[in-house]
């Protein structure tokens, strides 16, 4: 079982709090560090220091690790054109020297894209702007040194692109899927995903996410294995009551609402409900620390949880 960071900057943090963080994961063994892509606070509360940009913040710290893996958890297909994308995920992928995952989605938060004027078009618009950008992304990867990549859809369209840089990971760098569409997301999952994610759900919908995923890739005779599935939770441990009520209580959170949604109580309770999305297909899990400037936290859940995890 791979224990994940995640974290979500667009709450309040800068850079200097999610490089520390990443540096503090990669030196207690957590498999990777992923962050958000987002530029609105969701909920009450200081939006200070503001939004960091995803792709500047992850370049800045594949250079300050050498080991942890890095990526998106995900970023949005609204934001960004693919050709541009490609070509920072390529450079991400060169300075991390092939550390970099790329979590891609069709975007849902319609405030932020309104907040900082990006537009925002219907779901199933979004869901083709997702569908053409991830063909747009792999094309571009796959296409020889010596050669052109071009494509014309209903979205997007390249003609005679160089396709480059080129990622260090052959065949680039892995990419993420995940989400609850019924249909679409298993079917894309299948299709160009190394791993299927799913945030915050209850163990029997993940359980059917999963099966949905599975089936999907049986129709693309793709082997269901060939995928890792993986589940991000809350996490919100503490060795004793008193612990785990201030950590609680520091994200704005009820501790026994989190015993129910996500990963909370002492470090046994958090590897029972670890245990339990194993039991249910999971082969990873991102870990969501809320509270960046608890470090602590990341050394409890490292010393007394990854460490006893097979």
């Amino acid at each position: 079982m791979d224990l994940r960071v995640f974290v979500e900057p667009q709450q309040g943090a800068s850079y200097a709090q999610q490089a520390a963080v990443a540096r503090t994961a990669e030196q207690l063994g957590f498999d990777g560090f992923f962050r958000s892509d987002h530029y609105l606070r969701m909920g009450e509360g200081d939006p200070l220091p503001g939004p960091t940009d995803t792709w500047v913040t992850l370049g800045a710290i594949a250079r300050e690790t050498s080991t942890i893996r890095l990526g998106t958890l995900v970023a949005s297909a609204t934001f960004r054109l693919p050709g541009q994308l490609a070509v920072a995920v390529a450079q991400i992928d060169d300075m991390s020297a092939g550390r970099f995952e790329l979590g891609l989605g069709a975007g849902w938060f319609d405030t932020e894209h309104t907040a900082y004027g990006i537009p925002f078009p219907t779901l199933g618009q979004r869901f083709n702007m997702l569908t053409e950008q991830l063909e747009i992304i792999t094309g571009m990867w796959a296409t020889p040194l010596d050669s052109q990549y071009s494509f014309e859809g209903d979205q997007y369209g390249l003609v005679g692109s160089p396709a480059l840089p080129k990622p260090v990971q052959p065949g680039g760098p892995p990419i993420i899927i995940g989400g609850y569409g019924a249909k679409r997301t298993p079917a894309l999952a299948a299709q160009y995903a190394s791993e299927f994610n799913l945030p915050f759900p209850p163990l029997e919908i993940y359980r059917s996410m999963c099966d949905n995923v599975r089936a999907a890739c049986e129709a693309r005779r793709r082997d269901p294995d060939s995928l890792t599935y993986s589940v991000a939770q809350v996490v919100c441990c503490g060795t004793d009551e008193a612990e785990i009520s201030r950590r609680a209580a520091r994200i704005g959170r009820d501790v026994e609402e989190l015993r129910q949604n996500g990963c909370a109580g002492t470090p046994a309770e958090v590897l029972d409900r670890i245990a339990d999305f194993a039991e249910a297909g999971a082969e990873r899990v991102y870990l969501q620390f809320l509270d960046m400037d608890d470090l602590d936290h990341l050394h409890l859940v490292a010393e007394e949880v990854m460490r006893l995890l097979p």
